[in-house]
């Protein structure tokens, strides 16, 4: 009798070591998504393999300075991304999110290394992004402005002109922000 009750013990022990590791992994998880740690590993290895063969890493110029975003993500929690579409070139539904898409993608690929705290402000608050509609291309590159002078970072998707619209038509522009500071730039538009 006595050795069925150390056996049921151990198995309790067991399931709450497991339960244990299970909750450190998930905390661990929240605050380092795999995709960070994979990156960071990465660039470790390619650091090592650099300074095993005594190469040095080249440039293709000087390195880029850190974006201002990066400072607000120290002190402010909400970051949301901004799409503006431009509704004068009536794009199809398919043609529009295939622009969204590229805007989205050519955005975080600038602010990846430049503004990483950033990114991951806004990747930590669910990666909210909102489509709105501009009538023009003067409007958005006078939007492009304003977001510049607030130190937004921001791109700008050029189509190839391969399917509805002409060559080097620009289509879409991506904002990334604090919630507050984007809405100054793109508060007065509507939804798209």
């Amino acid at each position: 009798m006595m050795m069925g009750l150390e056996l049921g013990l151990g198995w309790v022990g067991a399931i709450l070591v497991g339960a244990g590791w299970l909750a450190l992994g998930y905390c661990f998880g929240a605050r380092y998504p795999p995709s960070r740690i994979i990156f960071s590993a990465r660039l470790a290895k390619q650091a090592a393999n650099d300074l095993n063969n005594g190469k040095k890493k080249k440039n293709k110029g000087k390195p880029k300075d850190p974006l201002e975003i990066e400072n607000l993500a120290d002190i402010l929690q909400d970051f949301k991304m901004v799409l503006v579409v431009r509704n004068d070139l009536k794009m199809g539904k398919g043609k529009i999110g295939a622009q969204c898409s590229h805007a989205t993608l050519g955005l975080y690929k600038k602010v990846l290394h430049r503004a990483p705290k950033a990114l991951n402000r806004w990747e930590m608050c669910a990666q909210p992004k909102v489509v709105l509609k501009i009538e023009s291309e003067e409007d958005m590159l006078v939007l492009q402005e304003r977001a510049k002078s607030l130190n937004l970072p921001t791109h700008i998707t050029i189509d190839a002109g391969r399917t509805q619209i002409a060559p080097n038509s620009r289509t879409v522009m991506a904002i990334l922000g604090p919630v507050e500071v984007v809405d100054d730039v793109t508060g007065a538009l509507k939804l798209l």
